[in-house]
């Protein structure tokens, strides 16, 4: 991973820094596993250098920004590069403090806790990913205001107060405009150093279906074609949900097994919204930018 920061140009005196950082906080062996071994790799040279920094010095960090600007791949992304076992918590209108922390329960006869997400990161010094954090209910995050600040502590009603590993950081995600989403109070952002995630760039793009796909011999036409749904999304002409990088990398491997091109764009791009009207204009944009005439042997080698 670290080689691939060079070759994205990464300054190298962070490079050494995350060297550093590594040998500094060696992961206990029982929480190796959860040390991400990635697949995939976010491409952006400005977001990775700020993110990084941030985690040097010690700051929480809040991704935000539209769908498909990659902003779970790249939380998942720095936990493998700063080499730390990596905890999920995805937001829902049922999560509470107790599902974050931990709560009492009956093991071997007697009233024991069983430590959260949170709770088992923060001692660990992991990475915990809060997913959707603009889903969670106030009082389920009221309980990490002194987990989140300068105090780095969580306690525990009835247990221990404990302090947080020097190199836990938490992470944050957040789309807009989903539905179940609000806005996030001023005390609760305050706690974070916020990344605005830009929208994936053509050479980004191009790099991230040739990673899935090295067999894919013309990708441009792919490229235009969901740029300009992004475009269009913008200009509100459509909503987000045909705005789905997953989709489209989908969508070609249903192309690399033989399926035709136009019903693996249906697939996974346009039944992703189910109001007819929008389903046309979206082949529509599809069918100006794709021939109608390509096939399988002309976007693949074999």
């Amino acid at each position: 991973m670290l080689e691939k920061l060079r070759e994205l140009g990464i300054r190298d005196d962070l490079i050494r820094e995350i060297t550093e950082y590594r040998e500094t906080y060696p992961v206990e062996q029982e929480y190796a596993s959860r040390i991400p071994k990635l697949e995939q790799f976010y491409y952006g040279k400005e977001v990775w250098e700020q993110a990084i920094t941030a985690i040097l010095c010690g700051e929480n960090i809040l991704l935000a920004g539209p769908k498909a600007t990659g902003k779970s791949l790249f939380a998942e992304n720095l936990a493998g590069v700063f080499a730390r076992p990596r905890w999920d918590v995805s937001f829902h209108v049922n999560m509470d403090a107790a599902s974050l922390i931990g709560m009492d329960t009956f093991r071997g006869g007697e009233v024991s806790f069983r430590p959260g997400p949170v709770y088992t990161a923060a001692k660990a010094g992991g990475f915990a990913i809060l997913d959707e954090i603009n889903m969670a209910k106030s009082e389920a995050m009221a309980v990490l205001h002194a987990t989140l600040d300068f105090r780095r502590t969580i306690d525990v009603p009835g247990y221990e107060r404990m302090e947080l590993h020097p190199a836990t950081r938490f992470i944050a995600t957040m789309n807009y405009g989903y539905a179940g989403t609000k806005e996030l109070n001023e005390a609760l952002v305050s706690r974070f150093v916020v990344i605005q995630m830009p929208m994936i760039s053509k050479e980004s793009l191009i790099k991230l279906i040739r990673k899935h796909y090295p067999d894919i011999r013309e990708e441009g036409e792919l490229t235009f074609m969901f740029l300009e749904l992004h475009k269009k999304c913008e200009n509100g002409e459509i909503s987000s949900k045909a705005l789905d990088l997953r989709g489209l990398l989908g969508a070609v491997g249903l192309m690399e097994k033989g399926l035709d091109i136009f019903t693996a764009l249906d697939m996974g791009i346009t039944n992703k919204t189910f109001d007819t009207y929008e389903q046309t204009l979206i082949r529509d944009t599809i069918r100006t930018r794709i021939s109608k005439k390509m096939v399988k042997k002309d976007l693949f080698v074999k």
